[in-house]
This record gives structure tokens, sequence and C-alpha cells, in this order.
């Protein structure tokens, strides 16, 4: 027994010492990813811009990375929802509008409350289009840190990361979680030394003859305004490619000089990662446009759509924000409360990046530390209720939106079955009236269920509404003749849930390392289970492949009989050791060794030995029996 605790407190250790390292990278992410809204007290939807839909943007910036200060140009295309007098845009009373207008003609507009009001020249009538371009200037709002200068090797670097709320800072916008903008032109005027990036395809460049340098990009997919991008320093350029004829595209990596060599090292894993993608789920979704990575001081990454943005090139960094492509960018979390649709499948589809690259046993260690990270507390939900909306800190938590929400979908693979769940998984991100819009936690539930024909909603109630965690308490007990009853107890870290219906694994082991593994439908406490087994019970693993969020402690249950009644006889012997047992025990193994602790021999289920060839004087046997271990001394002649 000493020994299988041994086993245990070691294992333990390790994930432990694994899953600090692990938890410190995704709270960076974490981090990173929800910076822009630090200071937010309020996510709730800015009512005054929900009556015109977004088709379009020609965002033009000047910048220079080692001046705290944007110029920008704001061309806006947009379809009236209802009749209109005014149109309202996100952007921060920090910077300063010069000029609206509407083709040749100035349009009046009041700036307030982080707000810009521009009243149209008439009425606008629903359905109608309408064209506004808005130029300002001025030093973006620092709050939100969504726009940022620092520097690189003693150079200069600008870098942008807006979600959720910060887009709004440095340039007009229209930010909610409720319009998509169908395509984007972008470009960029800097100093000619600098390269700049951002969302789709480079298209041009062209010097001014004073010193700088606009670069035009094109992005024809639609994106949310946090999802728009830019960054200017000096940049190598590395390109790999990727993706399966037809649909072939570049990545391109901007990336520090003086990192070059080692992230080039680094980056080479990219295209297996983008092809496990692919081969999981779909084609990667902005195909005919590219793929990159753009290096730049965040304390983490950001899934910006087409060049991801990057502290540096961590394989498990890669995988996250790829995965955020199809999770995020292709199809957004309709609202802040479903950001585990975005944050738990990026998270999970890292994880799977280990299985393929690392192995089972990795991916194991993986799951058992998004497991001790959970269980470090007794509530807390996947989905944000309403009422903590206004704690970003909650809104992106590495503990629920990321590792919960990465094993609720790593669950539900396990209740569904890989054929159900990648086919669901398949059909959301197809779904044509999700794929590059927006989706909400309900549109991946019926995914689910029209796959599987299961229904699911207990299964979300207990994992993805309501709080906690089962605390289970297994016991189980060798029968003999080759059966084992095995019982199931659960309590709840958390009131939200009465009982958390699961099937549960057990590997159930006997003393020759055989194991035999059982699938329980799991739906009450205190549920016993008679089950056929090939071999006598020396112990168990319970949930052994980490399926669960749970803890749990197990018991093996002994026989009723008392291991001072076994005997050896006769003692002191000479050429046959016999032994006597209480009823209903066996033994399974013997061991034996002289006085010096020196192994002499081992044997299997035997109750009789001949120990002529051992030396005289004593011994000892070691047994191992269905009801335990004992040490026995006998005097050899």
């Amino acid at each position: 027994m000493r020994r299988n605790i041994l086993t245990v407190l070691g294992l333990l250790a390790f994930f432990t010492a694994f899953s600090q390292g692990s938890d410190t990278e995704i709270q960076q992410i974490a981090e990173a990813e929800m910076k822009s809204a630090f200071t937010l007290k309020d996510l709730s939807t800015n009512p005054d811009t929900q009556n015109y839909d977004i088709t379009y943007h020609r965002l033009e910036f000047t910048v220079d990375p080692a001046v705290f200060f944007i110029t920008g140009s704001v061309t806006t295309n947009y379809i009236a929802l209802e009749d209109m007098t005014t149109i309202t845009f996100d952007l921060t009373s920090q910077l300063s509008v010069s000029s609206v207008k509407q083709g040749n003609t100035n349009l009046s507009f009041t700036q307030g409350g982080n707000e810009l009001v521009i009243t149209l020249p008439q009425l606008q009538l629903q359905g109608e289009e309408g064209t506004v371009t808005i130029n300002y200037s001025g030093s973006p709002s620092t709050q939100e840190e969504a726009f940022n200068l620092s520097t690189h090797n003693g150079i200069p670097v600008m870098s942008t990361l807006s979600e959720p709320y910060g887009a709004k800072d440095w340039w007009p916008c229209k930010q909610d979680l409720n319009d998509k903008i169908d395509s984007i032109d972008v470009y960029i005027t800097a100093p000619q030394q600098y390269t700049s990036v951002s969302n789709g395809v480079e298209q041009s460049q062209e010097l001014d003859g004073g010193g700088f340098k606009t670069t035009h990009f094109k992005h024809e997919y639609p994106i949310p305004a946090y999802l728009i991008a830019i960054a200017v320093t000096e940049y190598s350029i590395y390109t790999q490619q990727a993706g399966t004829a037809p649909n072939t595209f570049p990545i391109v990596n901007y990336i520090y000089p003086e990192n070059f060599e080692t992230a080039q090292q680094q980056l080479a894993v990219t295209p297996a990662i983008m092809s496990l993608f692919e081969n999981l789920f779909e084609t990667y979704p902005f195909s005919n446009e590219k793929y990159g990575h753009a290096q730049c001081n965040i304390n983490g990454g950001m899934e910006h759509t087409t060049v991801s943005f990057m502290v540096n090139f961590g394989r498990n960094l890669i995988a996250h924000e790829l995965g955020h492509q199809w999770f995020g960018d292709k199809v957004t979390c309709g609202s802040w409360s479903d950001i585990w649709l975005n944050e738990g499948f990026a998270t999970y589809l890292s994880g799977l990046v280990i299985k393929e690259l690392d192995g089972d046993f990795s991916f194991v260690n993986w799951k058992g530390e998004r497991i001790i990270n959970i269980t470090s507390a007794p509530g807390g939900s996947v989905y944000i209720p309403e009422s903590q909306l206004n704690d970003v800190g909650r809104i992106f938590s590495s503990r629920l939106s990321y590792n919960k929400g990465a094993m609720v979908v790593s669950m539900l693979r396990y209740v569904l079955g890989d054929e159900d769940f990648f086919e669901g998984i398949r059909n959301y991100l197809d779904d044509e009236a999700l794929a590059y819009s927006y989706a909400t936690t309900p549109d991946l539930q019926a995914h689910l269920e029209a796959a599987s024909g299961m229904d699911l909603t207990e299964f979300f109630n207990d994992w993805v509404y309501n709080q906690g965690y089962p605390i289970y308490d297994v016991t189980t007990q060798d029968l003999g003749g080759g059966q084992a009853k095995i019982t199931i107890n659960q309590q709840q870290s958390h009131n939200s849930v009465d009982f958390f219906e699961m099937p549960v694994k057990v590997r159930l082991l006997s003393s020759e390392g055989e194991t035999f593994d059982v699938l329980l439908d799991n739906t009450f406490s205190g549920q016993e289970f008679t089950v056929n087994v090939p071999f006598a019970v020396a112990g168990f693993e319970f949930d052994p492949e980490k399926d669960i969020i749970c803890s749990n402690s197990a018991f093996l249950s002994r026989p009723q009989f008392n291991l001072s009644q076994v005997k050896l006889y006769p003692n002191p012997v000479k050429d046959e050791l016999h032994i006597t047992l209480p009823q209903n025990a066996t033994i399974q193994k013997a061991v034996f060794y002289n006085v010096l602790g020196q192994r002499e021999m081992e044997t299997g289920p035997q109750t009789q030995w001949n120990v002529s060839q051992l030396s005289p004087g004593i011994h000892f046997i070691n047994l191992i029996t269905n009801g335990g271990k004992a040490t026995l001394k006998f005097i050899k002649e």
C-alpha cells in the first residue's frame, strides 16, 4: 500500500509542477487577450450603434512607432437598419475629429462620452446605403492599452490589441459583438525604414519621396472590429507554405531581426499544426489570403484574423492562436458570456497538438493539469452570467473560460465519441448562419445534438451554465470467480448541481500488471456495479485518462479475513514449505528474500514451495494476496 501511495504522491507532484508552468502560459494568453478591457466597468452593448450594418471600412493610418500619436481617416459604408437622422461610432474622447464628410459635403458632429455622433444631411430610410469619412488625430487613450509603443533591441515598435473593447481607443468603429465588417482595406503610412503589418494580403508599398512609405493590405472576409490590428517596426520576414491543393496559402511571419534564427526553428512546426487542424475540422478559413505571425511586445498572443500577434513563438502559443482562426475568428462568440466558445476551443486545440506530436501520455498529463487548476476552487461556471460581465478578469479567467472551457470540449468528445463529436463541430463551423458570423452556446449544443441524436440539456446545464464539479468516492472489491464490485459515491463542489451524470471509466489492475477497463454509466450516488473481469483485482485507477473534471478518492475493498491467520509450516523447514490460508484468501505472488534483503526467487499463485536450494538460516517470504500483503519469516535447516 505504501508503494501505491508514493506513486500517487509522485504523480501529484509531477502534475502540480507541470501545471504551474502550463497555467502561467495560459494566464499570459488570457492577460494579453483581456488587456484592452482591463479597466472597463461595463461591457454592455452600446445601444446607439445598433441602427446600422457596416459593410466596408477603408482604414488609413499614419503612425511613427517612436511617437505615441495617430492620424487617421476612416471611410465607412453601411446600410440603415431603421430610419435614421444620425449615425454613432465608438471613439475615445482623447482623439480629436477634425472633419466628417459624406462625399464632398461636410457633416456636423459632436464628440463626448467615448462616442462620435454624426448628423446626416437628410433622413436616411431603412435599407438605404450610406458612406461617411471621419478624419481624426491625437494620442490614443492609454486606459485600455489598445495602442502600444515599446522597443526591441533598441528599435521602436508599435502594435495594437483591441479585444474586447479597445478598438475605439485608436479608430472610430462599432465594436459590439453584433456586426462584422464584410471587407476592409488598410493603408499604413510610416517611416520608410519600418515594415507594416495588418490583416489580409499585402497589395502594395509606395514611397512618398519624403521618407514615408504607405503599405496597403486588403482583407475580404467578415471581421469584427476587435480583430483588426496593425503593427510597425523593423521586421525580418520568413514565409512558409501550408494547406492542401487547391487551398494552398503562405504563412507570412514578421520576426524581430535579433530573434530570426531561433524563431525560424520554432515556427517550423506551424505547417504541421495547420495540417492537423485542417484534417480534424476543415480547410483553414482564410485560405484565399494568408496566415502569419507578427512579433510584438505583449504578454502572450492575440488571434488577429490572418495574422496572430505574438510575444514569442512557443509551440503552445502558436497552436492556441492558430486554433482561434476557426474558433473565434471564423465563428465568433456572440456575446462575452459565450467567450468559452473562443477560448475553450482554442485551448483544447493546443492540447490536441500535444496529443498529436507528443503522444497520449503527454495529453493525459495535459488534461490532468487542467483539472488540477479547475478544481483549485469549488465554484465558477463556463458560461458567464450577465451579472458578472462587468468583471473583465472573470470574462478572461484562465481557470474557467480557458481551462474549464477546454475540458468541457474534451468531455463532449468523450461523451459523444469521435465520429459524432467531429461531425457536430464541422457542421457548427459550416453553418451558413454562423460561419464568418457569431454563435452562442445554444448553437453549439444544437449541432452536437443533431449529429449524435443525444439530448445534451443536462450536460450543458451541469457543466456549462452551472458551477463546480463532482467529487467521487470509489470503492472496488474483488468478489472472486472473475467478478468485481465497484461502488461510486458522489458529492458536488457547488450546490448549483444536484448530480453530475457521467459515464466513468475504471481501470482494474491485477498483481501482475494486467489492466481491464470498464465504462460505467453513473446516474446516482451510491450506485453499485458488478463487472466481469479476467483476473483477481489487486488495484484500480478511476478516470485513468483524465476524461472528467473531478476530484476523487479511491479504495480497494479487502475480503473479510485477517492476514495474521496465514501460517507457514513446517518451520524450520528442510525441503517443502507449505502455507495455511483463511477462507476466501488466495495467493497471487510470493517473493523470497534472505536476511540481506536480496531476492532469492519469485513464484505465482501456489501454496507450497521447494526451498531445498536455499542456504541454511533465516529467510523471509513476501506474500501478495487478494487481501493485501504479508511478510513471514521461516528458518531453513
